[in-house]
């Protein structure tokens, strides 16, 4: 219950290395934020966003910040409302002020993990805007970002997607990317919180629930112990990396493409001696900027665009997501829906 040695983390008189921890991670993320900053956790009940819940709870009022919580119903269980009203209460007996419930619609574009995410984070944007949060902390694991890791892999996705979940990105932050889900589940233990286990978390219809399941454990068995650990080392890695070229390939793109009377143009003669890897980053921001969607746009989308620089035989065009194609006329690469020779 509140208040006793049970719930604040506390074994026999001293705190416990898991509740130690997660308070570790919570309070080095908040470390830089100004005073009376506005903070909001993502819970959805389950283990490791309870933790997080309750380790915030502790640490942000000790740094001077508020912190409150944004649960998401995503109605797609019969009993999804009495969930994220459990969850409601449970950051509120933890002392999380403002607690809000956000019910959204959950759409199809995307499958159903990509859709749910979109609505999930739509949601938690929309919240802190209404409410003048400045952050929203995620619970994301060192096992998601493996498992975000390898997702990707399967896909043939490039570096950005393989360096997996940024720690930071814009008002969304991650504290737990170098914990364990197993830290957090005894986190919860040691505080005497009772999470909810989502049954999706068991279905193997979904990707990240067949890769969790099948394919780390089979990896772990092959390769020896480590396998999570190193993936996710790999992904910061990485992140490293393709932080410095998106760098590059901006300012490549500030002098290769512009947008002109609904069009996006690249040029040609600027792009076809850079490297491939800032070329095609610089392909890929001007299809965004044309309206593609970055869900939707894949590597092998850019590849197609690309090939219009240095691979043009008379191509017609690139039929990209959202109705763009891309054209290559007079010297430039034209991103434009229905756009012709």
């Amino acid at each position: 219950m509140p208040g006793s040695a049970e719930s604040t983390g506390e074994y026999r008189g001293k705190l416990h290395p898991s509740v130690a921890r997660v308070r570790e991670a919570v309070r080095i993320a908040l470390a830089d934020l100004p005073r009376d900053t506005a903070v909001l956790v993502a819970c959805s009940g389950g283990a490791d966003s309870l933790a997080l819940a309750a380790a915030t709870a502790f640490e942000a009022p000790k740094l001077g910040l508020s912190a409150g919580a944004v649960i998401v119903d995503h109605g797609l269980q019969a009993e999804s409302g009495d969930i994220a009203a459990t969850a409601a209460e449970q950051c509120k007996s933890l002392g999380l002020d403002p607690v809000h419930v956000r019910a959204v619609e959950v759409g199809d574009a995307g499958g159903p993990e990509g859709a749910a995410r979109t609505a999930r984070y739509d949601a938690l944007r929309d919240v802190a805007e209404e409410v003048g949060a400045d952050v929203v902390l995620l619970a994301h694991t060192r096992n998601d970002q493996a498992e975000t890791v390898l997702l990707g892999l399967a896909r043939g996705s490039g570096a950005r997607s393989l360096a997996g979940m940024a720690p930071v990105a814009g008002i969304l932050r991650r504290p737990f990317l170098e914990l364990s889900r197993s830290t957090t589940a005894a986190a919860c233990v040691a505080s005497g919180l009772r999470p909810w286990h989502d049954p999706h978390n068991d279905d193997p219809k979904y990707k990240r629930v067949r890769v969790r399941h099948e394919v780390l454990p089979v990896l772990e068995e092959a390769l020896g112990p480590g396998v999570t650990e190193a993936l996710a080392r790999t992904a910061g890695l990485l992140r490293a990396d393709a932080d410095a070229l998106d760098v590059l390939a901006a300012e490549l793109a500030e002098t290769a493409v512009r947008r002109t009377d609904g069009e996006v143009r690249c040029d040609v003669g600027l792009l076809e001696g850079e490297p491939a890897a800032l070329r095609t980053r610089a392909l890929r921001q001007a299809a965004l900027e044309a309206g593609c969607r970055a869900n939707d746009l894949t590597a092998g989308h850019v590849a197609a665009v690309d090939a219009l620089v240095t691979e043009w035989r008379g191509q017609r065009w690139i039929d990209l997501p959202q109705g763009i194609r891309a054209v290559r006329r007079a010297g430039f690469i034209v991103l434009a829906p229905g756009v012709t020779p």
